[in-house]
């Protein structure tokens, strides 16, 4: 006779019996016990019923039942009466070996810090966290503008888009790096997955494995991670208050020959220096006499006031790649980004985006395109800059207080570069904080050299002006001053 638990879906039709389990079960219970663990259902979610994971996965639906029963033996799924399975709340997710505090030493890396950054973490405090607080891009909610978007050609949406980019974004960008003072046509602009597309693109364009480089020394991590995905030797320009170490520069262009030096003119990252009127005029005198192409990154752009030196703005893109992104100002989630360079340039990195990666998203150019052209942005940026102003003055405040040297004393920064008193191997001081729930990020991680002990590590402004940040570390630090 037909065990009648084979035939109901309600788990009470008939008691689950312990029987010798076959292998397909045992490959099924395990399957679904690692989707437990890895948070794919989450403690007090249901299960899929046994009619439906029996059609998911081709399985008779007896092979289900003993899957549940091995789950249900181990704890990790208990039967309700007439409604199905459920996760047991005991079954929580293991915390993963490469997210184990003792790990941090092995792990303190560019894809650390990257895993760090795009976890959610409510209770924690993510003082090297790379992008504004949240609150201060509430106001440009992407739900106000998700009608107005499909208004714009809902067709058109269905289908790829132009290898360039969506030219009515385009055309938008153009009256914005106006007001930065760069001069650019449309066929000079190139949309992107974000920025780091942006850089990824130039770097197979341009760079052949065995090339040189040279980038600001500390600098952008996730571009040293994409130079040395592609087999490139980076050369490390220092990073002085007022921009680049121009001496060095000029040794390493004898030395090297390098054909490209990536660098971020104004709120630099992870230092927070913006580059001085009279270095840019020196430095674009360099890139002259030795063929150096700049690429000139602006993630904070929106967040600078656009009489900020900027070396494409000097140069009118013809040694200069600008690349820029919405990332910070409006939302990461939109992955929109762009390059600004000459049109011939432009026309052969759109072809490489066409080959690499088809298209970007036309759907999210379509919304960045709405919200710049809302008359709600220029109060936004307006709100942006008074907030970082007033966050970054804050901050300079909490870091004096709790004894930090700081690198460099900008007027508004989203970081900050600061050493604190008796630290000097700041991956030291990430490992002491992190039972804190303070995630900091220290300075190897920006160092071309990770292997480099630093004092230093970046701070985000608006989390140094939380209340737990300035407590915890002076904790921490006042710890080690009794010890």
């Amino acid at each position: 006779m037909t065990d009648p638990a084979v035939l109901s879906d309600d788990p009470s039709a008939a008691p689950l019996r312990p029987r010798r389990h076959a292998p397909i079960a045992d490959g099924l219970a395990r399957l679904i016990g690692q989707q437990i663990a890895e948070g794919v259902y989450r403690p007090g979610d249901k299960l899929p019923s046994l009619r439906e994971m029996a059609q998911l996965h081709g399985y008779a639906k007896n092979t289900v039942v003993v899957a549940f029963e091995i789950l249900v033996a181990q704890g990790l799924v208990a039967p309700r009466r007439g409604a199905g399975f459920y996760v047991t709340p005991q079954a929580r997710a293991p915390r993963r070996p490469d997210e184990e505090p003792g790990q941090l030493s092995r792990a303190m890396d560019i894809v650390w810090l990257m895993r760090e950054q795009l976890k959610t973490q409510p209770d924690a405090v993510a003082a090297g966290d790379g992008f504004p607080p949240v609150e201060w891009l509430a106001d440009m909610r992407m739900d106000r503008y998700q009608q107005r978007v499909t208004r714009t050609g809902l067709g058109a949406l269905f289908r790829y888009g132009s290898r360039f980019g969506y030219r009515p974004l385009r055309e938008s960008l153009v009256r914005k790096l106006g007001d930065v003072g760069i001069s650019a046509a449309p066929s000079q602009l190139v949309l992107t997955h974000g920025a780091n597309e942006a850089m990824d693109l130039v770097i197979r364009y341009f760079l052949q494995p065995g090339a040189v480089a040279l980038v600001d020394d500390p600098g952008y991590y996730p571009l040293f991670g994409k130079l040395k995905l592609a087999g490139v030797r980076m050369v490390g320009v220092p990073r002085l208050p007022d921009g680049p170490d121009l001496a060095a520069l000029e040794s390493s262009l004898q030395r090297d020959k390098p054909r490209l030096f990536f660098t971020q003119s104004l709120a630099h990252n992870p230092t927070g220096s913006d580059l001085s009127p009279a270095k840019a005029y020196k430095l674009l005198q360099l890139a002259e006499r030795h063929n150096l192409l700049i690429v000139e990154n602006d993630p904070l752009a929106d967040f600078k006031p656009t009489s900020a030196v900027r070396l494409a703005a000097l140069d009118q893109l013809e040694r200069t790649l600008y690349l820029g992104s919405f990332s910070k100002s409006f939302s990461a989630a939109l992955r929109v980004g762009f390059i600004a360079c000459g049109s011939a340039l432009a026309s052969d990195l759109a072809d490489l985006k066409a080959l690499v990666h088809v298209s970007s998203s036309e759907y999210s150019e379509r919304m960045v395109d709405v919200m710049l052209r809302e008359g709600h942005y220029a109060r936004h940026l307006a709100r942006l800059r008074h907030r970082l102003e007033t966050a970054t003055a804050q901050a300079l405040d909490v870091l004096d207080r709790l004894g930090a040297r700081i690198f460099t004393r900008p007027a508004s920064s989203l970081y900050l570069w600061c050493a604190f008193p008796g630290i000097d191997d700041s991956l030291r001081l990430a490992a002491g904080l992190m039972p804190a729930r303070v995630i900091m990020a220290p300075g190897r991680v920006f160092s071309v050299d990770t292997g480099a002990v630093s004092p230093w590590t970046r701070c985000n402004v608006g989390a140094v002006i939380e209340p737990k940040f300035e407590s915890r570390v002076g904790d921490f630090l006042g710890r080690r001053g009794d010890g």
